[in-house]
């Protein structure tokens, strides 16, 4: 078995084990976002600001269907992390193995949904009309990738729950080559717009998830997967579901809350909504820098419950909550600095550029605040621990954005009453789960 490749996360220095497992899972989300914003670029320099509208448009509501994905993934990765601190191979292997088919059922039926409701929920998003035929185009041909995304998903969190975060990296750079090169191929030479940018995407997911499933079968750890001894255990089936489907759940009532704020970019100029879905693409840089760190938070977490061992548990926490500030403080500064020459990267067209700069300096603040909700969700989720941090999430960063977006935004509609609420959104559900987790901690270590 590949042992050597596996990170123990119950001894040694934090500090550097947190930072050893997050750095190549930040080049790996890195480079799989660079791929994206590749994508954006090639299809807004080659088909148009309006094919660029066609893409981001469908933004939030992709996360809709992935986000729910990765919230069964973020579940896979705390059972397996907790059952490798406990030693316990049998639990391992019923949890792994009971995963993989919950993933695939998933998502099989998530692509058949999106395939069929793509059109009304687009319409019912208020996508501009000079965008919705080329969104729905570009959504039902992403549709066909989310099997392998689920998949994706299953065997990624496996590989982080033995502290196994370079083969990601190795398997993301295969596929996003693969990606850019179908782009230029597909965009720049044939001019295929959108369609081309979505066929490689497609193509690029399967190569992940085939990659990734390769490495588990081979063998990661003390375990080795196999399609052929595939089978579900109830109770592992009852505890995924209870840890991840929460945060998956969550994840979509985020995004459903998000389709009102891409409502309320739409009621703005097509300018507009182009800059919008240009500076996302930083926005998204600087979110999966800090989703290694939440993603070691959990994981390091996991372990260390599962060992019994109290004390680091909590300096977890601390650690990849320094980390975290202090990387998005970073970032965050670094793009309101170069955001225009980010911008630039996109379109040549001065309009779009300067409503993208305008987000951007309104969007600046809201980092350093989504970095302490996002870690304290990710050590709730360590503990697992995750109906009410979703109940927290939905009430302070989904209904709250609801109201606001009704009442704030309808009675000013400028882009500051608009993007303001994420700050507000985002603290008000920091400070909930901050509590939450105090009382959390203190109940799951009172006999370890």
């Amino acid at each position: 078995m590949n042992s050597s490749k596996t990170l123990d996360m119950t001894t040694g220095s934090l500090f550097k084990g947190i930072f050893i497992f997050s750095v190549p899972l930040v080049f790996t989300n890195l480079l799989q976002n660079l791929f994206q914003i590749t994508d954006m670029a090639i299809v807004g320099r080659f088909a148009g600001s309006s094919a660029l509208g066609a893409v981001g448009s469908n933004t939030q509501l992709l996360f809709f269907f992935t986000g729910f994905l990765l919230g069964i993934g973020g579940g896979i990765n705390v059972l397996v992390a907790f059952y490798i601190g406990k030693k316990s191979q049998k639990d391992i292997n019923e949890t792994v193995s009971t995963a993989g088919a919950i993933c695939l059922g998933f998502g099989i039926v998530l692509a058949l949904l999106g395939l069929v409701f793509s059109e009304q929920v687009l319409v019912a998003m208020k996508t501009r009309p000079e965008f919705l035929d080329e969104a729905i185009l570009y959504f039902r041909i992403y549709m066909i990738s989310i099997p392998a995304v689920a998949l994706y998903n299953f065997g990624n969190p496996i590989l982080n729950a033995y502290g196994n975060t370079k083969l990601p990296l190795v398997f993301l750079a295969a596929a996003g080559v693969v990606n850019v090169i179908l782009d230029l191929i597909l965009v720049a030479w044939f001019k295929m717009g959108v369609m081309g940018v979505a066929i490689a995407t497609v193509a690029a997911q399967y190569v992940s998830c085939f990659l990734t499933l390769r490495a588990i079968c081979k063998g990661i750890g003390d375990y080795r997967f196999s399609f052929r001894n595939i089978q579900l255990s109830r109770q592992k089936a009852a505890r995924l579901i209870k840890v991840g489907v929460p945060s998956g759940m969550q994840n979509c009532i985020f995004a459903f809350a998000n389709v009102f704020v891409q409502s309320g970019v739409n009621s703005f100029s097509p300018a507009i909504v182009a800059g919008f879905s240009a500076s996302s693409n930083g926005d998204n840089l600087i979110y999966v820098v800090l989703n290694s760190i939440y993603t070691a938070c959990a994981s390091f977490i996991g372990q260390n419950y599962g060992a019994s061992n109290k004390k680091r548990i909590l300096n977890s926490y601390f650690i990849c909550l320094f980390y975290s500030v202090v990387t998005a403080t970073v970032l965050g500064t670094l793009f309101l600095v170069f955001g225009r020459p980010f911008m630039g990267l996109f379109t040549n067209e001065r309009s779009v550029v300067d409503a993208g700069i305008e987000i951007i300096k309104i969007r600046f603040y809201a980092f350093g605040v989504a970095s302490l909700m996002d870690c304290t969700i990710a050590s709730n989720r360590g503990l697992g621990k995750t109906f009410v941090p979703s109940i927290m999430v939905i009430i302070g960063s989904c209904v709250f954005r609801l109201v606001w977006i009704f009442t704030i935004f309808a009675h000013y509609r400028t882009l500051e009453s608009l993007f303001l609420l994420y700050v507000f959104s985002w603290g008000i559900t920091a400070a909930m789960l901050m509590v939450y987790f105090y009382f959390v901690y203190k109940n799951a270590t009172r006999n370890l």
